[in-house]
């Protein structure tokens, strides 16, 4: 069965076809900007999820990471999310200045977090994609990042007590 997905980034995904096809054991067919899929329904699924990932501004090597099943990839639409209409203030509330806010959100959640106009998506665990999706919806929501940040490090501190 083949699959198709238009691409923003047809290039980056053509420069690293061999290590994506390697990797997600599928054979990449492009043509302008759709990227065609062949193999088997799981591969082509990982590998749709990969590109979407890519497409969101994640590296090559993180949207890879999605071959395990452990970790999935969730996107968020923040106009569904937003009460406020400038979208550029909320996406500026996510990166925060030099994107320390994103990198902060990222060190306390063990997930990839990248935003792409009215998108943000997260690679991570089940268990710390829920946590991820809580924080931002809150931020994007209009909470203070201070009120997100204590609670990400309480949810930390919780799953290291529980994991031993």
């Amino acid at each position: 069965m083949t699959e198709q997905i238009y691409s923003e980034n047809t290039r980056k995904i053509i420069k690293n076809k061999k290590i994506i096809e390697e990797t997600l054991k599928v054979k990449l067919l492009s043509k302008e900007n759709i990227i065609f899929i062949e193999g088997d329904a799981e591969n082509e699924y990982i590998c749709l999820q990969a590109i979407e990932a890519i497409n969101l501004g994640f590296s090559i090597k993180i949207a890879l990471l999605l071959k395990d099943e452990e970790i999935v990839f969730k996107q968020i639409p923040i106009k569904s999310i937003a009460k406020r209409r400038d979208m550029s203030q909320i996406r500026a509330r996510i990166i925060g200045t030099n994107g320390r806010v994103i990198d902060t959100l990222e060190s306390l959640t063990d997930c990839f977090i990248a935003v792409h106009n009215n998108k943000v998506g997260i690679i991570g665990s089940i268990e710390n994609i829920k946590t991820t999706l809580y924080a931002l919806e809150n931020l994007i929501a209009g909470s203070k990042h201070a009120s997100v940040y204590a609670y990400l490090e309480k949810k930390l501190v919780e799953s290291k007590t529980t994991s031993f």
